[in-house]
């Protein structure tokens, strides 16, 4: 079993100092306009320019680079705006109330509906009142859901016979969730992956990470939990914050190989594998308890093609999406400290080799090999775990 790295955990914040660091930064912010100095707002510089990737570490981690608002004629409104949601976010924490950032869009609606003073301070669309959250928790450096503010993640379908989940309510209830008794529908874990304690009913040999929720449900339908003691998820493309806790809460708490199945694409290496491994440039304040370090790079891989004659397809730059895509994968490749680290050379040639062969490989491929048999992809799968047919 692989070493876990060494990681630089984070403590959770409490409500108490949630509350306590919000009122700090208000009341910093009325001593400097009473002392005739204006006020400035700092926050961490979540980009892809201020990400730093040690290997020991395992995941993108922030550089020293803040980005500032000091009170001008061209901030006043951002900075009252962030005022403005600042309160709302502390009122919800006080009284244990949560809502979706949807939610406090309307909640903001509302507010300024009934108080005509507040009118310049509206949202004209959600992605204004978003990104105001957002600059909220990089100032304070929290995550949202310590705000209690959640997204309406996804979170990744997960079959097992294995598994047992012990959840813990906010009221404090505890729930305790079977998966074996739940036959071929899914459990899926929502927005505080944390709250969750995992335990197995006996040894689980691995968990299967699977790109395509479909690919997924056919492994499920087909028997594959049956007949391997596994956990199988559905990522359902791009790893949300959910599916990325929910795999490293399994990574720390189960203690199994992870492997992530899926396209062998310039989009699925960046922007999926890389996300759920390593965290993204704009979490980096919350990448430690969302991604998963341990999780290796089980296929596509570009020697499969010849080794089991797979279809793959030519990528097309002239097409928008795919000429996108390739256009980041260089990009990629010249600044994104992941694939610079020397670790990480192997998933570097990957890239590289679809920027110059410009091909590309779905996982449904496999089924290919021999369409007469069901278990095919199951077999290829398995057949690559024992052989370590992955990069790690």
């Amino acid at each position: 079993m692989a070493k876990s790295p060494q990681v630089t955990r984070r403590t959770a914040k409490k409500q108490s100092e949630i509350i306590s660091l919000g009122t700090e930064l208000c009341e910093r912010m009325l001593a400097d306009l009473e002392r005739a100095k204006r006020p400035v707002l700092t926050a961490t510089k979540c980009s892809l320019d201020n990400s730093l990737y040690n290997p020991k570490v395992g995941f993108l981690t922030p550089g020293s680079k803040k980005v500032s608002s000091e009170l001008n004629v061209s901030s006043v409104k951002k900075m009252s705006r962030a005022i403005f949601m600042l309160e709302i976010l502390l009122r919800n924490v006080e009284i244990s109330n949560i809502n979706t950032k949807r939610e406090l869009y309307y909640v903001a609606k509302g507010l300024v509906k009934h108080e005509s003073k507040l009118r310049p301070l509206d949202f004209q669309d959600q992605d204004e009142s978003d990104s105001v959250i957002d600059f909220i928790c990089e100032m304070m450096e929290a995550y949202r859901e310590e705000l209690n503010c959640v997204a309406d993640d996804r979170g990744g379908q997960t079959y097992s016979k294995q598994l047992v989940v012990q959840e813990t309510e906010l009221d404090g209830n505890v729930s305790t969730i079977d998966l074996s008794t739940l036959g071929t529908a899914p459990y899926q874990p929502k927005n505080r992956p944390q709250n969750l304690v995992l335990s197995a009913r006996e040894p689980i040999d691995f968990c299967l990470i699977i790109e395509s929720q479909g690919t997924a449900n056919t492994l499920v339908a087909n028997g594959f939990t049956k007949r391997h003691k596994c956990i199988l998820i559905g990522a359902q493309g791009v790893p949300s914050n959910a599916v990325r806790a929910w795999v490293r809460r399994i990574q720390e708490q189960l203690r199994v190989p992870l492997y992530f199945f899926g396209d062998l694409d310039a989009y699925t290496m960046q922007n999926i594998y890389r996300t759920l491994k390593a965290g993204s440039a704009a979490s980096l304040i919350r990448n430690s308890d969302f991604c998963a370090p341990e999780v290796k790079f089980l296929g596509v891989l570009p020697e499969d093609i010849a080794k089991y004659d797979l279809v793959d397809y030519a990528v097309k730059e002239s097409d928008l999406q795919e000429g996108r895509a390739l256009k980041k994968a260089r990009d990629a490749l010249s600044n994104d400290p992941f694939f610079k680290d020397k670790k990480n050379k192997e998933l570097k040639a990957i890239l590289d080799w679809l920027v110059k062969n410009k091909r590309r490989c779905e996982q449904q491929s496999f089924i290919s090999v021999d369409p007469r048999d069901p278990q095919m992809m199951e077999k290829i799968i398995i057949e690559k775990i024992k052989n370590g047919n992955y990069i790690d």
